[in-house]
């Protein structure tokens, strides 16, 4: 989580990752912002993380772990902790500021990662292929353009949008298209489906699989909810559409 006043985009992501069945997740806020986070649900563990030492320290805890860095980080921050993710090795979900960063100071991932870029983010990251997308009548399909981006960053992709696209750097690609559901494009909705992967990232699933099956309950809760729509009813809703999959 970043500073001050910018703890809602985490508390969200930490939400969504124990609805869809993590076991034990963490806020890691500054010292200065823990108090922020002193709200329910009381489910949540919060531990201080002030810098990529204290990252790591929490990181070295052996027993299955998954991480999400971005949501409310703030750029500056993210980028200061990003190397201490990359030498955690474990599971991770990159969104939102944890972009942005990595944009400016490009290098590997860990394995099992997912990145979860809008189209802004994504042309941050990719500035040619956001071109080719950009035009009304792009040279190759789109979901080749993400091959190709998963392929050069070494990690899944998860391209948002009406029509989201997924791609791993193994070739596998998926697309979820559903323009019926509109009011799924309100604030917080990317911070919920990152958490809601990397839940699913915690709970074992590998990245690709995370990816797909997180983004098909996103839009499963947003068509169950209808008009109206808020980020917090995507997590309040996540239980009854699990329950009905598996029923």
């Amino acid at each position: 989580a970043g500073g001050a006043g910018s703890g809602g985009a985490a508390r969200l992501a930490a939400r969504a990752a124990l609805r869809v069945g993590a076991g034990l997740v963490t806020l890691a806020p500054p010292a200065a912002a823990m108090a922020e986070h002193a709200l329910p649900p009381d489910a949540l563990m919060r531990r201080a993380v002030d810098d990529a030492d204290a990252l790591a320290q929490l990181s070295s805890d052996r027993r299955g772990m998954a991480l999400c860095i971005g949501p409310g980080c703030g750029v500056t921050r993210a980028a200061a902790l990003l190397d201490a993710v990359r030498a955690a090795a474990r599971p991770t979900v990159l969104d939102a500021d944890a972009l942005t960063a990595l944009a400016k100071a490009p290098g590997a991932l860990p394995p099992d990662c997912v990145l979860t870029p809008h189209g802004g983010e994504f042309a941050r990251l990719f500035p040619d292929l956001a071109d080719q997308l950009s035009t009304d009548t792009p040279s190759r399909p789109k979901p080749t353009i993400l091959l190709e981006a998963a392929r050069r960053i070494g990690a899944v992709i998860v391209l948002k949008g009406p029509d989201t696209v997924i791609a791993d750097p193994q070739g596998q690609v998926a697309i979820h298209s559903d323009p019926q559901i509109p009011w799924l494009a309100t604030a917080g909705s990317g911070d919920v489906l990152a958490g809601i992967i990397t839940g699913l990232l915690a709970r074992g699933l590998p990245a690709f699989d995370a990816a797909c099956l997180g983004v098909r309950l996103h839009g499963a809760v947003a068509r169950r909810h209808g008009p109206g729509l808020i980020a917090d009813d995507l997590i309040d809703g996540l239980a009854p559409v699990i329950a009905e999959w598996d029923g």
